[in-house]
């Protein structure tokens, strides 16, 4: 099939390498390059790096609906469109130009957590199991009828890195039969049960900030959740790693020292603090922390 691909981070790659396998990529779009790094050097997404590296054509338009590229993309005669984790709202002139459609790869169980941050709300709410739901797009949001789901456990201690790595793999194998089915006619496509669909908005920083009042899981899960970004804080200092642990006490307390970190006891529960960084400092072992300062709470 001729396949007109849309993505951006470094998500959507398996999908595009699996795609440039067996398929004619008539086009790959992504965002533009953007600033990055404390010399806010233009860096490309990873879709657009991942695109030269193959020799495909690239596009990377300010706009989606930018009437030259929308004539650009007419003039290809895809079969069908994927996009996955484009960053845009893709509109209606765009969404009819493949003779199949658009078809989408979002990472959960549809029409559980619709929306910018799947990955790390599943994780964020403790979910044990999510994956990835291969369907139609449409005008709404993530509300399109559905044609394959793909279903994974989420480890106990996993996190968004090792989770969204899993996923990105499991949603490329998942698409490529939905292709030839949409090729050859069989096809089946289900209505999304609206009335169940909940939302997984977009990750502000300030999220990332805890209290030790917080109930250890609670705290474990947004940390899990939130590596690499924003990450988890205090008021005083950021979690750079955490463990799960056992026992109680007053909120903040330090219920024991060793070489293996800083037990400390939560609203319900306890963590393991094992390494934590103060505002310009270097990251450093909480048990010398405690060590240093001789505290008795952080």
């Amino acid at each position: 099939m001729r396949i007109l691909f849309l993505g951006t981070p470094q998500f959507a790659v398996p999908t595009l390498e699996a795609l440039a396998r067996v398929h004619e990529i008539v086009l790959v779009v992504a965002q533009p390059d953007k600033p990055a790094g404390r010399g806010m050097h233009l860096q490309a997404p990873a879709v657009a790096v991942k695109a030269k590296e193959l020799g495909l054509p690239l596009a990377q338009p300010l706009k989606a609906r930018d009437p030259e590229f929308l004539a650009r993309v007419a003039e290809l005669n895809a079969d069908a469109g994927v996009v996955i984790a484009y960053g845009k709202i893709l509109v209606p002139s765009l969404l009819a130009l493949p003779r199949h459609g658009f078809l989408n790869v979002h990472a959960s169980i549809l029409p559980f957590y619709r929306g910018a941050a799947p990955i790390q709300r599943a994780i964020e709410r403790g979910e044990r199991e999510t994956g990835v739901t291969i369907m139609r797009v449409d005008e709404q949001l993530d509300h399109g009828a559905i044609f394959a789901i793909e279903r994974t456990e989420i480890g106990l201690d996993e996190r968004t890195p090792s989770l969204s790595a899993r996923l990105s793999t499991l949603g490329a194998d998942a698409l490529l039969p939905v292709l030839d089915q949409l090729a050859n006619g069989t096809a089946v496509e289900t209505p999304q049960q609206h009335e169940l669909a909940t939302y997984a908005a977009k990750i502000e920083k300030e999220e990332g900030h805890v209290r030790w009042s917080d109930s250890a899981r609670t705290i474990y899960d947004k940390f899990r959740a939130f590596d690499p970004w924003p990450g988890v804080f205090t008021d005083d200092f950021r979690l750079i790693e955490l463990a799960r642990a056992e026992g109680s006490g007053a909120a903040g307390s330090v219920l024991s020292v060793d070489e293996d970190g800083v037990v400390v006891a939560c609203g319900e529960g306890a963590l393991r603090v094992i390494t934590l960084q103060r505002a310009g400092k270097q990251k450093m072992s909480a048990a010398d922390y405690v060590r240093a300062g001789h505290h008795k709470s952080l």
